[in-house]
């Protein structure tokens, strides 16, 4: 007679051994119709799973981040299904849920073209309106592998899969390798669509066979898969790669692979970011540092790099001895702090470095500015005592949300990341580490999630994870204790009592990097950006010739409050500048004319608010400057 303990603790108890499916019809008929499996003791089931002893059970819906992906995982399946409808012979590899959608990699005996695309997606809409039923049964490792031995594929996944046991989900005629659960029946996938194509190797392998990824996505309603589609195609207009090349910021080149050539507007940009993070690290009491970029390879053996994190350095050899560039800034810090002797007075010191590091990315993880191979990092490495660590911790964190508040973006979540299985130091320093990032979020209230295991090899941390203007996430800044690297390099400061103590050094990085930093804002804005970031504030659009030499004295008058401004010399209709000026994104144009001139006006237009009418230079002047001092969002 097994007893069901519900969610919210409410206790079921069955005569019989019970059925997943049958505990949901028990607690409600609302709840039976839309349950898709169900959670036994922590465990993801099929709807058709016997519970036969105490459990506690959850019964998983669409609404609920599982059931969402139980229903792509399904959606792989059926895709599947279709793609071998359509390209007969076709071999299958591998095809799991993944954020938005889920993917298959296939081995089809003709090429998959994007053309082809809405003909699977067809193939899918039919076994949909079939709602066949997704039927699970088992194999023994021998019979599977017997079974399939003519399919490479297959084979290697049934080698791959643990136990004795392997399990197989059927649904019509279509049968493929999983460990499950799906949905009751294929019309349970929601919306759906196939999406696009890309090429893939067999487990990552360069050496093994290319295949071919089809992707698609699903969700709940057709209402969310619209809106994710309306999502794509509004970030296809705000690629960071697209505009970075369109308003002249970055580009990309094969002679630098991953690493990205800047243009005036980029580098303008560049500054006025790196600037602000260096004027906040003035006010919060940093310290600037600079360190070398090429580090012998005793140091970073010392460090642990050598041995954690080789393989994404770049080496070189000179005089016979080993060099790193450096991947990371700390190394130079702790050679800084060692030099000098410091005593319990001194800490905190906070040292700040905007640091330029290279790091190996392999050519498939490259993307643009958010993923290279050469970049700057905003880095502080903080020494403090023990007893200071928590509230200097407290301090990095208010100094994060400084940052993101001023620019207007919104945090998804807050991460507290603990000891990863590669890692170096004691189980005391990495718990007191733990406990003092854990005492700073609760210390400000601020709430946070777990990620057991994805800290550092050198220590815990915090990252901080934002949304920008369309919901997308990105991990940005991050906040790292590290009680091993003082440890190795055998770092000190002298207490009270006048003995030698280990400082405890706090990594933190507002950004993580300029440039990734820099293409997320680039998204975010979609290249409108506030008018302290955007390189050209404001331009001055002349009708005739004749009315130049007036611009340029209003030019110069905006320059002498450091605002950044071009006339507009040029030939041509009125019509065509303010056209140009609108796709190159200026938030400022100023229109003059011969009324302006005699006048001693501008005629003003602000981006994304439309005319303000006409004023006079010095009023156009003020405005700029008060904007730009005030650090204000560019308006909606």
């Amino acid at each position: 007679m097994p007893i069901i303990t519900l969610p919210d603790g409410n206790k079921l108890e069955f005569a019989a051994p019970v059925s997943i499916r049958e505990i949901a019809e028990k607690i409600g008929k609302r709840l039976a119709k839309d349950a898709l499996a169900g959670e036994v003791d922590g465990k993801l089931v099929d709807l058709s799973c016997v519970v036969a002893a105490d459990a506690k059970i959850r019964i998983i819906t669409p609404n609920l981040p599982e059931g969402l992906e139980l229903m792509r995982h399904s959606a792989a399946h059926v895709m599947a299904e279709a793609i071998c409808e359509v390209f007969p012979g076709t071999k299958l590899a591998y095809g799991p849920a993944v954020k938005d959608g889920f993917f298959y990699d296939v081995d089809s005996p003709e090429p998959i073209t994007d053309k082809d695309l809405s003909n699977i997606h067809k193939a899918m809409q039919k076994i949909v309106k079939k709602n066949q039923p997704f039927e699970r049964h088992e194999l023994g490792r021998a019979e599977a592998g017997e079974k399939y031995r003519h399919d490479e594929y297959k084979t290697d996944n049934i080698e791959r899969a643990g136990g004795e046991v392997i399990s197989f989900y059927r649904q019509g005629g279509f049968e493929d390798l999983c460990r499950g659960p799906h949905v009751p029946s294929t019309g349970r996938i929601g919306a759906f669509k196939v999406m696009s194509l890309a090429g893939a190797y067999w487990h990552g392998d360069e050496t093994k066979q290319q295949l071919t990824r089809v992707y698609g996505t699903a969700w709940a309603t057709q209402e969310e898969l619209d809106a994710h589609l309306h999502r794509l195609e509004e970030a296809k207009k705000r690629d960071h790669r697209k505009l970075g090349r369109d308003l002249g910021l970055f580009e990309f080149h094969p002679e630098a692979p991953g690493m990205a050539f800047w243009r005036n507007n980029g580098v303008l940009l560049y500054r006025g970011v790196e600037n602000y993070i260096r004027d906040l690290c003035n006010k919060h009491g940093y310290e600037e540092f600079r360190t070398p970029q090429i580090l012998v390879k005793d140091l970073w053996v010392t460090s642990g790099h050598w041995e954690n994190y080789a393989d994404k350095m770049y080496i070189t050899e000179k005089d016979g001895r080993e060099f790193g560039v450096k991947p990371m800034n700390c190394p130079g810090s702790l050679i800084l702090y060692k030099a000098g002797l410091y005593s319990h007075n001194d800490l905190p010191l906070r040292w700040a470095e905007f640091g330029h590091v290279h790091r190996f990315e392999g050519s498939g993880e490259v993307h643009g500015l958010v993923r290279v191979r050469g970049f700057t990092q905003d880095d502080a490495h903080i020494f403090c005592t023990p007893k200071q660590l928590q509230k200097e911790i407290e301090h990095c964190i208010q100094f994060v949300f400084e940052v993101y508040t001023t620019l207007g973006m919104k945090f998804d979540h807050i991460e507290l990341s603990t000891r990863p299985e590669k890692s170096i130091g004691t189980a005391e320093m990495w718990e007191v580490a733990e406990k003092a990032l854990q005492g700073a979020l609760e210390e400000l209230k601020i709430n946070y999630k777990l990620n057991p295991g994805d800290g550092a090899f050198y220590g815990p941390k915090i990252d901080f994870h934002l949304a920008d203007a369309i919901g997308r996430t990105w991990q940005m800044g991050t906040i790292q204790v590290d009680f091993a690297l003082p440890e190795r390099f055998d770092l000190h400061y002298v207490d009270e009592k006048s003995e030698r103590q280990r400082p405890v050094m706090i990594h933190r990085a507002v950004s993580g990097s300029l440039e990734r930093f820099i293409g997320v804002l680039v998204e975010h804005y979609a290249g409108d950006f506030p008018l302290w970031l955007a390189p050209e504030q404001a331009r001055l659009l002349t009708i005739t010739d004749n009315h130049i030499e007036y611009a340029e004295k209003v030019a110069t008058l905006l320059r002498e409050k450091n605002l950044r401004v071009k006339v507009d010399r040029r030939g041509g209709k009125i019509g065509a500048k303010i056209r140009d000026g609108e796709l190159q994104k200026i938030p400022y144009l100023a229109i003059i004319g011969d009324k302006e001139v005699e006048d001693g006006l501008v005629s003003v237009r602000r981006r994304l608010a439309g005319d303000l009418g006409q004023m006079t230079a010095e009023d156009f002047a003020k405005r700029l400057a008060e904007e730009v001092a005030t650090k204000a969002l560019p308006p909606e």
